[in-house]
């Protein structure tokens, strides 16, 4: 017989292999990958986090031992200090735009103790103050070193 005249049928190819469903070995890199950035998150957070601390806690004991600066400019800086601290650790929108009272009683809630609220008014009036004389530096700067340990133990 000729091969022209066999009864062969045209050959057929099988599927192409579909890119979905991946493969397990896919499935576990991406879960991987997601861990990965996940904990990268994390550890920035919390090295930067410890970092902002670390850096308060040098600057306000600078701030303790600088005989040059006077009371009232020591309480400026005591005063952007924890502003600073405040808005590097919590959410800026949170925590910028907090005055008066209410930056207060963010103080006091992030403490624990209604400790700002008594000793730390002195934080947003004392710029208006006639008198700054009455002012305790040393009791606001404990005041502010236990905030910072505070801090330091929940992060």
């Amino acid at each position: 017989m000729e091969p022209s005249q066999l009864p062969l049928k045209d050959i057929h190819l099988p599927e192409p292999v579909s890119w979905w469903p991946p493969a397990m070995g896919w499935w576990i890199l991406l879960i991987l990958i997601v861990a990965l950035v996940f904990f990268s998150y994390w550890l920035y957070k919390r090295i930067t986090r410890r970092t902002a601390i670390k850096t308060a806690i040098k600057i306000l004991q600078d701030i303790r031992q600088d005989t040059g600066l006077s009371e009232e400019q020591k309480l400026a800086e005591l005063s952007a200090l924890i502003r600073r601290v405040a808005i590097s650790l919590f959410p800026r929108k949170d925590v910028a735009g907090l005055t008066g009272k209410r930056w207060l009683e963010f103080l006091d809630e992030t403490l624990g103790e209604l400790r700002f609220s008594e000793k730390g008014k002195v934080l947003t009036d004392a710029r208006y103050r006639k008198d700054k004389s009455q002012v305790d530096i040393a009791a606001l700067i404990a005041l502010c070193e236990d905030w910072l340990k505070v801090l330091k133990k929940r992060k």
